[in-house]
């Protein structure tokens, strides 16, 4: 990682100073043990604050976007022979790229407006897993030493094996590198365990529609309509998301819990096709809601069907913004 690290910093001061991008959007260190909070760079001399490690959580492919078209916005407002282009640079890792994919194949923008800096994953830490395993004391210290997490507590010193806390969507990711970069740092990371990726979900493919149903309204249960899911995610970019349209109302804005039902419903149906599980939303979710296990089963749904994973290549587009004549038929007539 030491390697990787000092690469990146080398590679992202380089395209600064040459002026190839006007941003780069990574990590640096947090203020936490075992955080990485995302950073806007624009100084060359600043890329010595980027950090790449299991710490890093937050898919930056939101914050391209972000910048994207927020500096698109204001060009609006600038004299046509003024206007000027903006390129970003983004720290990217396999997740991220998929997003980007994504982005690209909706027209968000153009591919000369991203310089990808392609990493490896092997997984980040997942916050909530890792305090069960200190029986939720504060982390006063800590750090990721090989297969290691070593952390200290007012309690004392403990070290977890590195798998036992890795986010549930690393432990099974298939695509743990960059599907597409301008420029790689280090070699592929080695593949995880996607033999494994839908057990979760064939396992509640087999429960009865009652007890999904029951699962689905326990779960939702917990919503507090925080929106920080539809905040982190890459995919949700709406100017105006429907649960703030009022002509019409779709969703009110009491503690009804069929007004939450309805905003995540309708959230999962628009990330059909759309969501790369990079476990951004379940990371921040503050109420520990399973979205993972309804995101995965519309990914399956989306392979079995149409053959897609999402934005796994620029040649294959979202299954619902594209029309195939081969595509299999047989669940219109037989859901």
């Amino acid at each position: 990682m030491e390697n990787i690290e000092k690469k990146l910093r080398e590679e992202a001061k380089l395209l600064l100073a040459e002026k190839r991008v006007d941003v780069i959007i990574g990590y640096e260190k947090g203020t936490l043990p075992f955080t990485a909070t995302p950073c806007f760079i624009t100084d060359p001399e600043n890329a010595e604050k980027l950090v790449w490690n299991a710490c890093c959580v937050q898919n930056l492919a939101k914050f391209v976007h972000d910048v994207i078209s927020q500096h698109k916005e204001s060009q609006k407002r600038v004299k046509p022979e003024d206007r000027k282009k903006k390129v970003v640079g983004v720290v990217g890792r396999g997740c991220a790229t998929r997003s980007i994919v994504l982005h690209l194949q909706e027209k968000q923008y153009d591919r000369g407006d991203v310089v990808i800096i392609g990493v490896p994953c092997t997984g980040y830490i997942d916050g909530k897993k890792l305090a069960v395993q200190i029986g939720g004391e504060e982390v006063l210290e800590g750090s990721v030493e090989g297969d290691q997490v070593k952390v200290k507590t007012a309690s004392g010193e403990k070290s977890i094996t590195l798998k036992d806390v890795l986010a549930d969507n690393c432990l099974t990711c298939r695509f743990n590198n960059p599907i597409i970069s301008d420029i790689m740092i280090g070699e592929n990371a080695p593949p995880m365990d996607p033999d494994h990726e839908y057990d979760e979900v064939g396992a509640f493919e087999n429960l009865s529609t009652e007890e999904r149903w029951a699962y689905f309204t326990k779960e939702m249960g917990k919503c507090i309509r925080c929106y920080a899911c539809r905040q982190v995610c890459p995919s949700c970019y709406c100017k105006v998301c429907f649960v703030e349209q009022s002509q019409p109302r779709w969703v009110g804005i009491g503690a009804d819990e069929t007004d939450t039902q309805v905003f995540q419903l309708m959230r999962l149906f628009h990330m059909v096709g759309r969501c790369v599980d990079c476990g951004s939303c379940s990371a921040v979710c503050p109420m520990g809601v399973d979205l993972r296990k309804f995101l995965k089963k519309l990914d399956k749904d989306g392979f079995d069907l149409f053959g897609n994973r999402a934005g796994s290549s620029m040649d294959d587009p979202p299954p619902l913004s594209t029309y195939k004549e081969n595509d299999k038929q047989d669940f219109i007539f037989d859901p």
